[in-house]
């Protein structure tokens, strides 16, 4: 009998996710390729054979019964690496207090970008290592991380190269995105941030990005200039994404389509015009439902329509300052409750066609003999009780690259 390192066996129900290779559309969203009474064998961090009643001699062997065996969650958009937080707005928020107006009173963005350029990397790399640590216990076992919190030469590359020692120190997947168009800095115009960008810091981003974000929105980065810089990106081999049309459409979606983006995230506030254009590019809509929950706005992306339209679906945190979770069960649950997606739906957005938004698809999001062997066991009899059950975690173990947490 071959031996194996792990066996897990007897799952409830067992999600491979299995399917086809590109992010999953429509009615394959609902497709968890489950697997009744399911096992699955571990070996040197790979998955070496799913299914039932599996005969190995294994090291260790865990008892799923009663449990949900599925991919570890990937988070495909956060801000993991900054200073400083700001609690302090919340009571505004609460007497109804606008965002500019919060500005304008030391809140927002630039009190992070402030705090985060007085941190030094270690201090910037022990509190990331922190909010990692916590995302790790709730299940995330790979995520994308946005610099954007510097907004100068010199801290955007900070935070580049911490995210580099996260990547080397710590058992979480990170994928770095160069977010250095995240607002323009207080004090400057912002074609001449944009020339800042493409001439000073684009070139130093080699070896410490894959992807280019921009926040294209009114008042912050128009199309134009969102298209100028992503495409500069390219020459550096830079992948586009696009923060799009969060609170105006700009017409984000469809510059997300001719740009060529692997992600076009948000979503609120797009034309149909331009999710169609999305959607015939393969462009993977992540959206976010964390932000307007803690914004306390009264609109979500409109997910139903998007799926419909046949844009593959991803979801992910946002976690950021001005959106501090580390729960992607969270997202799950507020996908299924604000925003109708089926359960069904919402763990595939949150696991197979996440990996596909930040290309990790290959080896993460799915559970299929050749993958790593990134799982969980959470506490869960099914799939429906996933967000059928809020408000704690119920994720019980954690296995990253077959290791144990």
């Amino acid at each position: 009998m071959e031996s194996v390192d792990l066996l897990i066996t007897h799952a409830s129900e067992l999600l491979t996710l299995k399917g086809p290779k590109k992010p999953r559309i429509r009615e394959q969203m609902k497709n968890l390729g489950i697997i009744k009474n399911g096992s699955l064998a571990i070996k040197d961090g790979q998955i070496v054979d799913v299914g039932r009643n599996l005969r190995y001699k294994p090291e260790t062997t865990l008892d799923a019964a009663g449990k949900l065996v599925m991919p570890g969650f990937v988070d495909p958009h956060t801000h993991v690496v900054f200073a400083g937080s700001r609690e302090f707005e919340l009571d505004l928020k609460l007497a109804g207090v606008p965002y500019m107006e919060i500005l304008r009173r030391g809140g927002g963005i630039f009190y992070t970008v402030e705090k985060t350029r007085k941190a030094s990397p270690t201090q910037l790399l022990v509190q990331s290592k922190k909010r990692l640590d916590t995302m790790l216990r709730h299940g995330t076992t790979s995520c994308e991380a946005k610099t954007g919190y510097g907004l100068d030469v010199e801290n955007e590359l900070k935070l580049l190269k911490v995210q580099k020692k996260l990547q080397g120190s710590h058992p979480m997947e990170l994928v770095s995105t160069f977010l250095g168009a995240h607002a323009i800095p207080e004090q400057m115009d912002g074609d001449d941030y944009v020339q800042t960008i493409l001439h000073e810091m684009l070139p130093k981003t080699k070896g410490l990005a894959r992807f280019c974000d921009v926040f294209c929105e009114k008042g912050v980065f128009t199309v134009e200039q969102t298209r100028k810089i992503l495409e500069a990106g390219k020459q550096y081999g830079l992948v586009p994404k696009i923060h799009a049309d969060e609170i105006v459409n700009t017409g984000g979606a469809t510059l997300a389509a001719e740009v060529g983006a692997i992600s076009a995230d948000h979503l609120l506030r797009s034309s149909e015009a331009g999710l169609q254009a999305m959607a015939r590019n393969h462009v993977t809509g992540v959206l976010l439902p964390g932000t307007p929950f803690c914004m306390m706005m009264q609109r979500y992306a409109p997910a139903r329509k998007i799926i419909g339209l046949g844009v593959p679906v991803a979801l992910g945190t946002d976690l950021n300052p001005n959106c501090w979770t580390e729960n992607m069960q969270l997202i799950i649950q507020l996908a299924c409750l604000n925003m109708k997606m089926t359960p069904a739906e919402a763990i595939t957005a949150a696991t197979f066609n996440a990996a596909c938004a930040i290309g990790v698809n290959n080896r993460v999001g799915s559970l299929e003999k050749g993958k790593q062997a990134d799982l969980l066991i959470l506490d869960c009899p099914s799939h429906q009780f996933l967000p059928y059950h809020f408000g704690v975690n119920l994720v019980e173990t954690v296995i990253k690259k077959g290791e144990i947490f």
